[in-house]
């Protein structure tokens, strides 16, 4: 890697993954989070918690330094959870909507999720059904070095997005998009590319948030990319929640290779941070919209580009991390894996297609979210 040295110690990465219940009969939404919390978290503590709705749960891996290690903490993680659902007469899915749902969504009426629901009472009366994403946290470092991270990151996560889209079907119908989960959500406030701001300027901007009444605290910030308010990382929440764990890790593996070369760079070569806004929004909108299937606007070269073109552009931007920290065969391998056979968007179609039938499609996530473990 001429004229650049990375930086010596490996980043650490970790994942906070959202889950729906669906009843073992209906497959419809259950909402017994609460008993399959309890029991799970005999096992996993304060790793389990609660979500907005009574029909969803998140688990939460520890700060991992190796590809391998965060595999094993997911796995053991929902391991733990399929188990506890299944005392519940439940399955676990990795989905980042519930295909097949009641009306309204079982909303918490409890403490900050009460507060957070009368805030968003406007977008909530309109939103299908539950929703989930995957968060990933690439620490460890101060806010400054997250904020830097956040701004040179915005042009690659609508092709992160892409990639990650696992939600063509919602409140049992086929939403003709590779994502509605990224649809849905984008329509809440704050939801979005983050803006490009140094500490001072973050501080200033969170503070006015909450004063103003646009977010009721500053965990309620959801740009894509955000300074977590209780760890030292940069946590991303662009992607869809998916079934197949490699997915997830290869997400994170990415990430944070891209990561570990941006803070290499240190202050040189700033171009994400001269991305219009606009542009974003409509490559984010594109990337929820089509998926692998679509095509982005390249800043760099002002030209529109195939999602797999800008994957192969992220992958040559982030090998030589991806070498130093001995995580190039695993990316390679499964990046090759999901473009030839697709990613979960593809799959829940394909299912679809040949059996139309949306139980066949919870069968599906079902099957995945429980057998793709360490």
């Amino acid at each position: 890697m001429k004229g650049r040295t990375l930086i010596r110690d490996r980043l650490t990465f970790g994942v906070e993954e959202e889950f729906l219940l669906a009843d073992r009969e209906s497959r419809f939404t259950a909402a017994r989070a609460d008993e399959v919390i309890a029991d799970a978290a005999r096992v996993l503590g304060e790793r389990v918690t609660t979500e907005f709705c009574s029909s969803q749960l998140e688990t939460r891996s520890e700060a991992c330094d190796t590809a391998g290690a965060l595999y094993r903490d997911l796995s053991d993680a929902r391991r733990a959870a399929l188990a506890a659902a299944a005392r519940s007469d439940c399955v676990l899915l990795a989905s980042p909507c519930a295909v097949l749902s009641h009306r309204p969504p079982p909303i918490r009426t409890d403490g900050r999720y009460q507060r957070i629901a009368e805030h968003l009472g406007h977008f909530l009366a309109t939103t299908t059904c539950e929703i989930n994403g995957c968060h990933i946290h690439i620490g460890t470092f101060g806010r400054a070095d997250a904020l830097l991270l956040s701004s040179r990151l915005r042009g690659w996560l609508p092709v992160v997005q892409a990639l990650a889209a696992n939600s063509p079907f919602a409140e049992g119908c086929d939403r003709a998009c590779a994502s509605c989960r990224g649809l849905e959500y984008g329509r809440w406030p704050t939801v979005g590319p983050a803006p490009v701001l140094d500490e001072h300027g973050y501080a200033r901007h969170a503070e006015e948030l909450v004063s103003t009444g646009a977010v009721i605290d500053r965990k309620m910030i959801y740009w894509y990319a955000r300074p977590s308010e209780h760890l030292p990382t940069l946590e991303i929440r662009v992607a869809d929640a998916n079934s197949d764990l490699r997915t997830v890790v290869l997400l994170a593996v990415l990430l944070r290779a891209l990561a570990t070369v941006i803070l290499s760079d240190g202050e040189d070569a700033r171009p994400e941070e001269e991305i219009d806004d606009v542009l974003l929004a409509e490559n984010h909108r594109r990337a929820a919209r089509y998926g692998l299937a679509g095509t982005l606007l390249d800043h760099r070269s002002s030209t529109e580009q195939t999602v797999p073109q800008l994957l192969g552009a992220l992958m040559r931007q982030a090998r030589p991390a991806l070498e130093a920290s001995g995580d190039i065969d695993f990316a390679v391998s499964h990046l090759q894996r999901l473009l030839r056979h697709g990613n979960g968007a593809y799959r829940q179609c394909a299912v679809y297609a040949d059996t139309r039938s949306l139980p066949a499609v919870v069968d599906l996530l079902a099957h995945e979210t429980a057998t793709s473990l360490a």
